[in-house]
């Protein structure tokens, strides 16, 4: 693995972000993933202070691979549905002008098609959704791991090219009940981001815990092996189970360390 794949998380770091540039650089990563909900206030962050951010990144040799958005509501929730969509597609030019072509995000349920409304409603908020994102130039990027597979699919086949993309979250599939390799065969072509993480899984679905790479049941190499077959070239996020900024990095240092030995 080239460390000008790998990404780290900036709130993870440090909570200076200049000092959070310099740790990025001892770990030899060269992407940021930036938290434009509860990190840096995406919505909130002025032309002003979007220019100091990409000089301060320039200078450190990083660049923002993702920026994470993650709504309270999901897509085919009507509750404030219509400020949830506006924030999303402001998010999406706020990311691009940072650098970054992918919006992290989670879709919320995702309707069975029987329940025709809802499917509906689904398909022309993320169109909708979609068609600002190329204007932009940046792409909702949803998470395969509570959503799976078999769902994304049906979505991704009902919305226009170029609407949605997955971020592969091999942690978060297992415990939720969805094999890694399996999954990256089918979304290869649709994949816009990866998450290595790891996971034990529960006695059911959704009832795992998160651990750090290399400590769980996740078996990266096919994972990462049958992307590279099928063309996938962009980012690989890292992740800390830990939320103290010292053992966060430690965390982050060792998984570093695994895929770039």
């Amino acid at each position: 693995m080239h460390p000008s794949r790998l990404a780290v998380p900036l709130a993870s770091l440090a909570r200076d972000v200049r000092r959070a540039f310099s740790i990025a650089n001892e770990l030899g990563v060269r992407g940021l993933e930036i938290d434009g909900r509860h990190g840096i206030d995406l919505l909130a962050l002025s032309d002003t202070g979007i220019r100091q951010l990409k000089k301060w990144l320039d200078d450190a040799g990083l660049r923002v691979a993702a920026v994470s958005f993650v709504t309270r509501g999901g897509y085919a929730d009507l509750d404030r549905l219509e400020a949830r969509v506006a924030a999303t597609k402001q998010a999406l030019g706020q990311a691009r002008r940072l650098g970054a072509t992918v919006l992290l995000g989670r879709l919320g349920d995702i309707p069975p098609a029987e329940d025709a409304d809802a499917w509906q409603m689904l398909i022309d908020v993320v169109s909708d959704i979609g068609r600002t994102g190329q204007q932009v130039g940046a792409m909702l990027c949803a998470e395969a791991g509570r959503a799976g597979p078999d769902d994304l699919q049906r979505l991704l086949a009902a919305v226009p090219e170029g609407s949605l993309q997955v971020d592969l979250v091999t942690g978060a599939l297992l415990v939720h009940g969805h094999d890694p390799t399996t999954t990256a065969e089918r979304l290869a072509v649709h994949t816009g981001y990866v998450h290595a993480t790891d996971a034990i899984p529960g006695a059911f679905a959704g009832h795992g815990r998160a651990v750090p790479l290399g400590t769980g049941q996740v078996d990266l190499p096919p994972v990462l092996a049958t992307l590279e077959e099928q063309g996938y070239r962009g980012w690989l996020g890292l992740e800390a189970t830990a939320t103290e900024p010292a053992v966060a990095r430690e965390e982050l240092a060792a998984a570093s360390a695994m895929l770039l030995g």
